[in-house]
């Protein structure tokens, strides 16, 4: 097995599909809405517990790590190789992969009801708090437009340090949080490879 970089584009992947262990570190929602084929869903909140198993697949086969964009699975690389597992990013996440014209597939069983990506929860929850502290500090008291500045700053922190908390945050919903069967499943397939 030769020794996998750190990062592979979307073509770099398709080619090499077959040989492959894809871990999927979105939510149970995203991963729902489209995956690349034969991908396992761990969200980047379990990966710890699912070590053993990852580990165990990435003995038989390189390990590629995706999100949506690319930065939750730069951070599962990293926690990865804290751990001696090495794992590649796939650049640009499942948003490059479909934007290069590559199929996404959707589990069989999954409700039929779309979910949101975990970018689009962030957008919309940062706009609601920011329009609700403008509100208050308009209606209520100015000193309650320290919620809209407190927001703005979160996002220039989540940007500057490539970090979300309030994906953090909203990742713990009940909505995004794999049942423990689904997590059990992809322990199973890990266990498998």
């Amino acid at each position: 097995m030769t020794r996998i970089p750190a990062t592979l584009a979307t073509d770099q992947a398709r080619t090499r599909l077959g040989e492959l262990v894809v871990v999927d570190v979105r939510t149970p929602a995203e991963y729902a809405s489209g995956h690349l084929p034969g991908a396992v869903n761990v969200p980047l909140d379990h990966l710890r517990a699912a070590l053993d198993d990852i580990r165990h697949a990435a003995e038989r086969g390189d390990l590629l790590v995706v999100c949506a964009s690319g930065a939750r699975s730069e951070s599962a690389c990293k926690l990865l190789a804290e751990q001696g597992i090495e794992a590649a990013a796939l650049v640009g996440g499942t948003g490059a992969w479909a934007a290069a014209g590559h199929d996404l597939h959707t589990p069989a069983a999954c409700d039929t009801r779309a979910g949101w990506s975990m970018e689009r929860q962030v957008r919309f929850t940062a706009g609601s708090l920011v329009l609700l502290g403008l509100l208050l500090g308009v209606l209520v008291h100015p000193a309650l437009l320290l919620i809209s500045a407190g927001i703005a700053g979160g996002l220039v922190f989540s940007a500057l340090t490539n970090t979300c908390g309030m994906a953090v945050v909203l990742g713990k919903l009940p909505h995004n949080r794999p049942r423990a069967a689904d997590l059990d499943a992809a322990r199973a397939a890990l266990r498998g490879r």
